[in-house]
């Protein structure tokens, strides 16, 4: 790690005290590395088996404070095994666990991460949701959306919206909509030093106060956006108060209406972890339903989004969902789409998007609104034909298919099939669309024929 600057470790003595030292040598020390199982995919108690063999595979030990985290051997590549291929669990800092674990999402509820990139805690969110209600993940940088998008793909996550769009832009468009809000601010990250040792470089007193003035930008319209009783989580992977403490006081004394349930400060030196800063904020519950605007998709000034509905003519969206139907009568007879969901078109690509009835965003007020991923992708209708895509195979369990075909991680095929090279039938004589599984758990799409099973594992994530 670089040589930290004088004055950054004059302020963490401030801070500190006696533990000064203890800081500086843990500063020194190897950082720490964990995992979060997917409990979307795997529930540590309905599959014992498998869990033995996680822990087996890759040294974990349980992080204190969540219950599906993990630290990990380093040595042991978790990030390259197949098992992570299928969506079993996300690599993430252990520390930064502990904001979703306070946020608490509940199944039903309609949540916001609002600068969600890459995705560690819009996945940890998801799960906790259980399926239910609706996720709107959003990150206004377009390379790094397209990365959270992924991660909700691989983690075969269905009731999430992935949007770009600023901060300001989401509070006009949807005021008073979400049960619970998630607010990672963007920071001077003293959190990934050891990490990130070039963070160190750009840090600078004047980035604390610049990052500060940003975070203060960025709250009130997360404020905006909330229920009245509705729970506020703000959390940032830095030390220093101006961004954290100071922030959090700056932002209850011009705004009343709410209070402070819970301040949390994970240290490198107290625990596992490069560190983390989340404050739980509550929104006072309002006096009347007036006070409560319906989530109908208007904007503040109780205007409808403008802009097109984001989904072709109606004949052209039925024939595509009549398309789905027919594979998935054959190919995925198990697997049923949500009550609450409605199609949407966007050019060849079909997508079941989630509408609960609270929904803020019912699909119309998708118009003129960057959208990267409304719902889970279920394929191309292309030519008369349907090809159904790589996140509606994550999503899927190989017991939904109506062919799975189930390897050991360890075995050549599976590395073969990760590479994208086609398989010999292991005597199935399939005929058709199928699961490629590892253990039991989804990797991708073959199609079988002639005692072959044609490869359909995305380019863009095939291995060496």
């Amino acid at each position: 790690m670089q040589t930290l600057p004088q004055i950054y470790i004059e302020r963490i003595a401030d801070q500190l005290g006696e533990e000064t030292d203890a800081f500086l040598r843990s500063m020194a020390s190897p950082r720490a590395h964990g995992l979060r199982i997917h409990a979307g995919k795997l529930r540590p108690a309905d599959n014992p088996d498998m869990m033995s063999r996680l822990i087996g595979a890759f040294d974990l030990k349980p992080v204190p404070w969540c219950g599906t985290g993990y630290t990990y051997d380093p040595a042991k590549r978790p990030g390259k095994h197949p098992y992570h291929h299928a969506g079993l669990y996300y690599i993430q800092e252990p520390s930064a666990m502990i904001a979703a674990e306070l946020l608490d999402p509940r199944p039903g509820e309609i949540v916001l991460d609002l600068a969600a990139a890459p995705g560690g805690k819009t996945t940890q969110i998801a799960a906790k949701m259980q399926g239910g209600g609706l996720l709107v993940a959003n990150e206004i940088h377009p390379g790094r959306a397209r990365i959270l998008s992924e991660n909700v793909e691989r983690l075969g996550i269905g009731r999430a919206v992935v949007v770009s769009a600023t901060p300001g832009q989401l509070a006009a468009r949807l005021p008073l909509a979400f049960d619970r809000i998630m607010l990672d601010a963007p920071c001077s990250g003293e959190g990934m030093f050891r990490k990130e040792p070039e963070a160190v470089a750009e840090w600078s007193p004047d980035a604390v106060a610049m990052c500060a003035a940003r975070q203060r930008d960025i709250l009130p319209d997360a404020a905006a956006m909330l229920k009245p009783g509705g729970r506020l989580v703000y959390s940032t992977c830095t030390f220093n108060r101006e961004e954290n403490e100071e922030t959090i006081a700056w932002f209850l004394a011009s705004h009343p209406e709410f209070s402070l349930l819970e301040q949390r400060r994970m240290w490198p030196h107290r625990g596992e972890g490069e560190g983390h800063f989340a404050a739980v904020l509550v929104k006072r519950p309002a006096s009347s339903d007036a006070a409560s605007r319906p989530p109908d998709g208007r904007d503040a000034a109780g205007r409808r989004a403008k802009g097109k509905p984001p989904r072709a003519e109606e004949a052209a969206v039925q024939a595509a969902l009549k398309q789905y139907r027919e594979f998935a009568a054959q190919a995925l007879p198990g697997f049923e789409l949500s009550g609450d969901g409605v199609p949407l078109l966007f050019g060849e690509s079909l997508y079941w998007y989630p509408q609960p009835a609270a929904s803020p965003l019912p699909a119309e007020a998708l118009g003129g609104l960057r959208t990267l991923r409304p719902g889970l992708h279920l394929g191309d209708s292309r030519k008369g034909r349907f090809e159904p895509s790589h996140a509606l195979a994550l999503a899927a369990s190989a017991g939904q298919a109506a062919i799975a075909i189930d390897y050991d991680a360890h075995d050549d095929a599976i590395a073969a099939f990760l590479r994208g090279e086609a398989l010999p039938d292991p005597g199935s004589d399939a005929r058709g669309w199928g699961l490629l599984c590892a253990n039991g758990y989804p990797l991708g799409w073959f199609k079988a024929s002639d005692g072959q099973l044609k490869n359909h594992y995305p380019k863009g994530l095939r291995t060496n």
